[in-house]
């Protein structure tokens, strides 16, 4: 399998567990990464959707998922890390923007959480520029495909 199919995976799997874990576990476990502070502006940090149990259930995940594909864990650690930094900075900018907790952002609901673990693996893994790309473009349409049936499975709450 190919190494940008395989960072691809770790990304689905960093990003999708938290959504998965929220639909199991409800309102367990579901701590608030900013403990509900609200910055200057009057408006939340993150949001009621950014835990800590979604940021550590990713990384476990990712880092088992690079095993499972032949990874170094570390490397799923890695992306798994990065991956939750990029969603965590997409949601800092988007209450600054003023899109509500779970609000739809196109693109900046998806790119910053695959770019961003794929330019911090692209040097140990020798990713291109299109390969970077074309491997953040295919999160991007699996997120904008996937979100609406996982709505449909009561996975998610919304259809994006």
């Amino acid at each position: 399998m190919p190494i940008e199919l395989k960072l691809l995976l770790l990304v689905v799997i960093a990003n999708g567990v938290p959504v998965v874990a929220a639909a199991i576990c409800g309102h367990w476990g579901a701590k608030p990464l900013d403990g509900g502070r609200l910055l200057t502006d009057g408006r939340r940090l993150l949001g009621d959707s950014k835990t800590w149990r979604g940021v550590w259930l990713a990384l476990l995940a990712t880092g088992a998922g690079a095993i499972l594909l032949e990874l170094p864990a570390v490397a799923g650690l890695v992306v798994g890390t990065a991956a939750m930094l990029g969603d965590l900075l997409s949601s800092f900018v988007k209450r600054r923007l003023g899109v509500p907790s779970s609000g739809m952002a196109l693109g900046l609901d998806q790119i910053p959480e695959a770019l961003l673990p794929l330019l911090v693996v692209a040097g140990e893994f020798g990713l291109t520029w299109p390969a970077i790309g074309w491997t953040v473009a295919g999160f991007v349409a699996l997120e904008l495909g996937l979100s609406p049936v996982f709505f449909r499975l009561g996975i998610r709450n919304r259809p994006y």
